[in-house]
């Protein structure tokens, strides 16, 4: 999905990137946050095992490393590496999410529910978190639940996240309108309808919809 993979990773890098400092800063924002995602695992490690990186650094380094495991559907060890940044910080709000949503890719979505859950009261104002949680309660048969917080997720979203569950559901034949951002009646049945099922995406693939929400 796009939020955990090549290009919202670089979207989450970019807001992580802002928010440090320290020795290993131009490191962090050369290899650790790289959109390669060989080049971001390398970077990463080598930030987690500089003896002068900080708490900051490390946390994010873990986390960043984690989604590179991720998209290698490394799901196991991507979540130790979450593991290790929320033991640095326990309100890593991304962190929380993206541990939440490698469980759910994992095929073991309840038990990131508690990650979701707290990552929402850290950061209510996270489209990518409301739709997590959509995901992890479509997985467990709370479909009005789902339908609720993807319908959250656009209304924090915008026009982008729109276009992606545009996109997403055109994919799977439930939607046929243009790719505008623009939330009508049939986007919303097309979501409906995704959402109580428990096979359905409303998500794209990673390499799907780059020009129509770039």
């Amino acid at each position: 999905m796009w939020r955990r993979g090549m290009g919202s990773g670089a979207l989450i890098a970019l807001a992580i990137a802002a928010a440090l400092s320290g020795p290993v800063r131009a490191e962090v924002a050369t290899d650790c946050f790289s959109e390669d995602n060989e080049r971001r695992f390398a970077g990463c490690t080598a930030i987690i095992e500089n003896p002068t990186a900080t708490d900051a650094e490390r946390a994010h380094a873990y986390s960043m490393r984690a989604l590179s495991l991720s998209l290698k559907q490394e799901y196991g060890k991507a979540i130790q590496d979450y593991d290790a940044a929320i033991a640095i910080n326990p309100n890593f709000a991304v962190a929380l999410n993206n541990r939440a949503w490698a469980y759910h890719k994992w095929g073991r979505g309840s038990e990131g529910l508690d990650d979701v859950e707290r990552s929402l009261r850290l950061n209510p104002m996270s489209e990518h978190t409301w739709d997590t949680r959509a995901h992890i309660r479509q997985s467990m048969g709370n479909h009005s639940g789902a339908f609720t917080d993807y319908q959250q997720a656009m209304i924090i979203g915008g026009t982008r996240m729109v276009k992606l569950y545009q996109c997403g559901l055109s994919a799977n034949g439930l939607y046929r309108g243009r790719l505008d951002g623009i939330f009508t009646d049939e986007l919303r049945d097309a979501l409906k309808t995704c959402a109580d099922s428990t096979t359905c995406d409303p998500l794209p693939a990673d390499e799907e919809c780059r020009d129509p929400i770039s």
